[in-house]
């Protein structure tokens, strides 16, 4: 099952997001590349094969990948938190 995304994880990521989109998807196509390359390559082969703009399909995927990873993230501080 995937992860909650927090509204305050939304709202982080958007915020990186929209200050420079260009910037931002140029930046995730180095970081999913070296993170995961598969999804890399399913992201631009999805991106390359539909006849919507592909950097606009691209963007979509990125921005899914990252909320889902921030999400991830925060879960998995949840579960390792210990009262002390």
């Amino acid at each position: 099952m995937l992860p909650v995304i927090s509204e305050e994880n939304a709202a982080v990521a958007f915020s990186e997001i929209f200050k420079d989109v260009p910037s931002w998807r140029k930046k995730m196509i180095y970081y999913i590349k070296d993170e995961n390359p598969e999804i890399n390559t399913a992201i631009i082969e999805a991106a390359n094969q539909t006849d919507l703009d592909p950097k606009a399909v691209a963007l979509g995927a990125y921005m899914t990948y990252i909320l889902i990873e921030l999400a991830m993230k925060e879960n998995d501080a949840f579960m390792n938190f210990q009262e002390g």
